[in-house]
């Protein structure tokens, strides 16, 4: 029995519906729905080469052109992915930029083998249009309580332990200082939003209740958020998790040494990962050199240094804690300070311990 196409693209999200992304490759790079799937109709160059044919001839001889760059054995392959991948998700839909030639000659070509292959009519571009407008929406109407706290309190571990909070910095894969890049990178500002409107979306169809978000700046990484989020959190009642410097210092280093030599270790195998994490830390020291000073970098880069050979030499990372309590106290806790009295206008609503924080959010 064959299914219908859609336009019901909250749905689709909703329902985390497999998405078959038949665009070029090119194009999935700028931007594409969490957990699509591209197996494209046309390469890059075979897209450009029929664009520049669309410019000098028209569609048809455009449409021409494609049929003789994809036949043969490149048709078969192609076929070939998309059944397979049909096989493993038949509630899936497909969907190529705006719904036109490409989705509907990869659909027609599916039916001709046997597959019922339902396509997302308006393509990308309507589903992006929806994701941006709900996201607004969303973002105007949906309560949000801020939870802050300087850096190291462990805000990311209680988001992670509620259901009603949207992980920022996990959507940006991105730690949100300048300490906070991963092996794995960042996505595009396109994925970003894309990611933290389905994550809203969802949030919508809660019952009532305020979302939990973490207090960040306007950058987390290279990700911007929507200005309108970033009024409300400025705006938002919040919560405050307070936490000595020792129990913050203890996190910082599970979450910036620890836990990142864990990850490098995964993406570039144990021998680089030492170095790769070296680097990366020392990188993030001068970033923020100039603002550091010259001589307070470098008294901490040195402190870094000798804490980096020590745990080369025998794995350990205490050592660490020294250029961590010096960074918290003298640099990351007066900015804190700063931004919170300048910049901050929502009510405190609650203020404690980490463990506190967690139990009045989950009762609230």
């Amino acid at each position: 029995m064959n299914r219908a196409d859609t336009r019901d693209y909250q749905a689709l999200f909703l329902n985390g519906t497999p998405l078959l992304d038949v665009r070029a490759p090119v194009e999935f790079g700028k931007g594409a729905f969490p957990g699509a799937v591209n197996l494209p109709l046309i390469d890059d160059d075979e897209r450009h080469r029929i664009g520049i044919r669309y410019k000098q001839a028209g569609q048809q001889a455009a449409i021409d052109l494609g049929n003789e760059l994809v036949r043969g054995e490149r048709r078969e392959a192609r076929l070939r992915a998309w059944r397979a991948w049909w096989q493993a998700h038949p509630r899936g839909y497909l969907y190529c930029f705006r719904g036109g030639l490409r989705s509907r000659t990869t659909q027609a070509w599916l039916r001709e083998a046997g597959v019922d292959a339902p396509l997302v009519e308006g393509g990308y571009k309507a589903l992006r249009r929806f994701l941006l407008d709900s996201m607004e929406r969303h973002l105007r109407a949906l309560p949000i309580t801020v939870l802050s706290g300087r850096t190291g309190c462990g805000k990311t571990r209680v988001i992670e332990r509620l259901n009603n909070a949207v992980d920022l910095e996990g959507l940006a894969h991105h730690r949100g200082s300048s300490f906070g890049r991963r092996p794995a990178g960042q996505p595009t500002q396109i994925d970003f939003e894309n990611a933290l409107a389905i994550d809203l979306l969802h949030q919508a169809q809660r019952p009532a209740g305020a979302v939990i978000m973490e207090d960040e700046s306007k950058l987390i990484g290279r990700c911007y958020l929507p200005q309108t989020l970033q009024d409300r959190l400025k705006q938002a009642p919040r919560v405050t998790i307070e936490e000595p410097l020792e129990a913050r210092v203890q996190v910082t280093l599970e979450d910036y040494v620890i836990g990142p030599a864990a990850e490098y270790a995964e993406y570039f195998g144990e021998q680089q990962a030492h170095a790769r994490l070296g680097q990366a830390l020392l990188d993030a020291l001068e970033r923020i050199s100039k603002r550091l000073g010259g001589a307070r970098h470098q008294a901490l880069r040195a402190t870094l240094q000798a804490a980096l050979k020590q745990q080369q030499r025998s794995g350990a990372t205490e050592q660490h804690r020294d250029w961590i309590r010096e960074l918290l106290h003298g640099y990351y806790d007066p900015m804190y300070d700063y931004m919170l009295e300048k910049h901050r206008d929502g009510d405190t609503l609650f203020t404690g311990r980490r463990a506190e924080v967690l139990e009045f959010l989950l009762h609230r």
